[in-house]
């Protein structure tokens, strides 16, 4: 026995195919004359690499510099806000009310700072001056990989807690040298978590 494929079907399975036919004919490779060839050689359809104007450079430099800021600041932040000033507090001692939801956030906040500053160094590379400033710094980077677990756990110390706020110190001083001021900037918790 045959079964009839429903019109609806049918009707989606022609559209579907004009669909790809269009976009297959629109993808063609179009000459001078505006005149549309299929037939092109993929070496025709990329374009010869064009000399790098200077504000291209200028505009590359700058949203390097904006970007790092913008990153730099909100690992600054985070760092400030849900690691150094809760320690200060004594909100990580043992028996100290609120402890746990502070470890928590401590640590989601060190694991959201050590990707920022990561970011903020990638940016650097962008500006000649800026990556000249922030490129020693990125051992320090690398050192506060496994802090987001010792934050959480509550194995954090005070040796801990400075290693954090002397790298942001150093990332906000590097910055400056270097024309891009950064501020605090604190994240939302759905920043953190997300």
């Amino acid at each position: 026995m045959i079964r009839s494929v429903p019109f609806r079907r049918s009707l989606v399975a022609l559209l579907l195919s004009c669909s790809v036919l269009v976009s297959a004919t629109a993808c063609g490779d179009s000459g001078s004359d505006g005149a549309t060839r299929t037939g092109a050689s993929p070496s025709s359809s990329v374009p010869a690499p064009a000399s790098v104007s200077a504000s291209a450079t200028a505009e590359r430099q700058r949203l390097a510099k904006t970007r790092f800021v913008a990153n730099a600041g909100l690992a600054a932040g985070a760092t400030y806000q849900w690691i150094v000033k809760p320690y200060r507090a004594g909100t990580f001692k043992k028996g100290a009310e609120g402890r746990t939801f502070a470890l928590v956030k401590a640590g989601l906040a060190g694991g959201f700072a050590y990707n920022r500053l990561k970011a903020a160094a990638e940016n650097a590379k962008g500006d000649p001056l800026l990556s000249k400033a922030v490129a020693p710094l990125t051992a320090g980077i690398e050192s506060l990989r496994g802090m987001a677990a010792k934050l959480r756990n509550g194995e954090a110390g005070e040796g801990d807690i400075g290693s954090f706020e002397s790298v942001i110190d150093s990332i906000k001083n590097a910055g400056k040298s270097a024309g891009a001021e950064v501020t605090d900037k604190v994240p939302s918790t759905s920043q953190l978590t997300g």
